[in-house]
């Protein structure tokens, strides 16, 4: 019987300026969003039917709370297939801003198509994975994409923004909801200009000074360990550092892989770090 065994990419958001908020709860952003080499790994085996599930660790529910099932329900609820087989390793952590769960919905979505033999355009896929959260479709093609509206209108960008990568991840889960909440009472109000993420990369220049993300005036207030690790990146000297997403990753982009893994050996013991490089983007 067929199996596959298929890579789950995290993402970073370079820059993230929140826009508004929507009359249906939702806030329109504008972000880039770069993939990642760090990854989950998902086996997909047909089995005769419904959907059986396992993982690596122990604060996934069997339920579509876990955007997995989900996944194979809407493909299920539209397409004439057998039962799935699910067993997910997982390494991206929960609330860390890294896209982990999207990735494995969009993984999945793309597992079975494959394994069933379902013909659908990039297109069709991502209105699949729109239907399973705002991040979703951006897995679909991966690489470097802009992410206006929810973060589900989509430009690809050629390449990738180049660089190692070090990935700084405290043990903390960042609850979204609070981090939007909290920023509409403080600063959603205020006036803020915009930010054409997408044409600074046009001439092959990277202005970081532009690419703020908003939600470091309220995370680093409320998590003062996190604006310690911003505090080493930047240090160091990086020609980025950030958050991703709401956090709780910090990272830091360098021009040199020495250059990361000195910084990587001056952060505390007490937190995970990785060496990464970006996806490029496949047009």
């Amino acid at each position: 019987m067929k199996t596959l065994l298929l890579k789950s990419y995290a993402k970073v958001n370079v820059g993230l300026r929140i826009i508004n908020k929507r009359n249906d709860g939702f806030h329109n952003i504008n972000s880039l969003f770069q993939e990642l080499d760090f990854y989950d790994t998902i086996e997909l085996k047909k089995i005769h039917s419904g959907c059986e599930f396992n993982t690596n660790v122990n604060w996934l529910n069997n339920n579509e709370s876990n955007l997995c099932i989900k996944a194979w329900k809407k493909l299920s609820e539209n397409f004439s297939i057998d039962g799935i087989s699910i067993n997910l390793n997982k390494k991206i952590p929960p609330g860390s801003g890294l896209g982990g769960g999207s990735s494995n919905a969009a993984t999945i979505i793309k597992g079975i198509c494959n394994l069933f033999q379902i013909k659908l355009s990039n297109e069709e896929l991502k209105q699949i994975a729109m239907q399973i959260g705002a991040d979703v479709p951006f897995f679909i093609n991966g690489g470097l994409q802009q992410a206006t509206g929810i973060g589900e209108k989509l430009l690809s960008i050629s390449g990738s923004i180049k660089g190692t990568y070090l990935l700084v991840i405290p043990d903390i889960n960042i609850s979204t909801v609070w981090a939007y909440d909290t920023y509409d009472k403080k600063f959603l109000h205020l006036p803020k200009d915009e930010v054409k993420f997408a044409s600074f990369l046009e001439g092959g220049e990277e202005p970081f000074k532009f690419f703020e993300n908003d939600f470091e005036s309220i995370v680093v207030p409320a998590y003062p360990e996190i604006g310690k690790v911003l505090k080493i990146l930047r240090g160091r000297k990086p020609k980025y550092a950030s958050l991703s997403g709401s956090g709780s990753t910090v990272y830091g982009i360098f021009d040199e892989e020495a250059e990361a893994k000195y910084a990587e050996s001056i952060i505390p013991v007490a937190y995970n770090t990785y060496i990464v490089k970006p996806i490029s983007t496949k047009l």
